[in-house]
């Protein structure tokens, strides 16, 4: 059985900067079987006016002995579509909803600015993750062929449409309120990582 959310590290969700970027490598190179590089995530975060990324970072006592990146994300939006470019979780820090707390509040950022719906692509293979999408509204509609150059596996494109709309954000709110509230509680469906 897995714990609850990690209230103990009073988790702040907030915009990357340069100098998160070893730690969110850190992430990134036990994540993903194609690591984007440092370079990257530089360009994206100070070149790329259509890109958004963020970090949880822990505070208080527990941010002087654990990884001072906990989960990231990254988005592009062009007007009210917003598509995201990756999203994960410290190994660490895994099936206790961090995951889907980070995913709720990338979606709170970009409703904020304007966004009316989300995409994705994520592999045929990473259930948890399709699941956790799937709970949070997300719909399938699409399928890329070979879209992973690592292996060659396909990818669904998942769309979580109206996010603007009150019914569907009431909704988003609640999952998050009840992440929130929650003080010991099984997560199998935290997400690991995604792209």
């Amino acid at each position: 059985m897995s714990i609850g959310f990690p209230f103990e590290l009073d988790p702040v969700f907030r915009a990357m900067t340069v100098a998160d970027l070893d730690a969110v490598m850190a992430v990134e190179n036990v994540s993903f079987p194609t690591p984007w590089s440092a370079n990257t995530y530089r360009h994206e975060i100070t070149r790329n006016a259509h890109g958004a990324y963020w970090v949880v970072s822990p505070r208080g006592a527990a941010a002087r002995t654990i990884p001072p990146v906990l989960a990231y994300a990254g988005t592009w939006q062009l007007g009210d579509e917003v598509h995201i470019t990756t999203i994960a979780v410290h190994p660490n820090w895994r099936r206790r909803k961090l995951g889907e707390w980070t995913l709720l509040n990338l979606i709170a950022a970009v409703r904020q600015h304007g966004a009316r719906l989300v995409t994705l692509e994520v592999r045929t293979s990473n259930a948890p993750a399709i699941a956790l999408y799937r709970k949070l509204g997300f719909e399938q509609v699409g399928l890329r062929r070979g879209y992973y150059i690592d292996t060659g596996e396909d990818a669904y494109l998942m769309t979580l449409f109206h996010i603007d709309d009150e019914k569907v954000w009431q909704a988003l709110t609640a999952e998050l309120a009840a992440i929130e509230r929650q003080t010991q509680a099984p997560s199998d469906g935290d997400l690991p990582a995604g792209r």
